[in-house]
């Protein structure tokens, strides 16, 4: 086994450990780069993204890019996968797929994610993101993962 993978695993071990699934996030570049965060709130990991101009995509409204939130969506359904599964490896998306329901106005956007199945080598997980209430999201995606070699 690798020095990288060893490496990866205890850092996964340790936030397993610690809860913290924020260590996970901040193993990954492009969580920093677009201001991901999270953390463990009633038995559940919470994910936000606060505010930033560097992920509005259209300055008239203002409105976070739609890149921005699909790629906080799938980096949560993954960090989801490797905090709450005894899963070792990074998990490779096979199917992403995502609905935009309302404008991702310039302010903190949340996200929770459900692990739907985990089969030996696939898990199914959905995520969804709301800005000031839970029962109105302003995107939703189901994500497939492959999470065996």
């Amino acid at each position: 086994m690798s020095e990288q993978l060893q490496a990866l695993q205890a850092s996964l071990h340790q936030a397993r450990e610690e809860s913290s699934p924020q260590q996970i996030l901040d193993l990954i570049p492009y969580s920093s780069f677009i201001g991901a965060e999270a953390k463990l709130e009633n038995d559940a990991v919470l994910y936000w993204l606060d505010r930033r101009a560097s992920n509005i995509g259209n300055p008239s409204l203002p409105a976070i890019h739609g890149g921005v939130i699909g790629g906080f969506l799938e980096l949560s359904a993954a960090i989801e996968i490797l905090y709450t599964l005894d899963v070792d490896l990074i998990p490779k998306v096979v199917d992403f797929s995502l609905d935009y329901l309302r404008p991702g106005r310039y302010k903190t956007i949340y996200a929770s994610c459900t692990v739907l199945r985990q089969g030996k080598k696939l898990v199914n997980v959905t995520a969804t993101a709301w800005q000031d209430n839970p029962d109105s999201p302003i995107a939703t995606a189901r994500c497939h993962f492959l999470i065996a070699k």
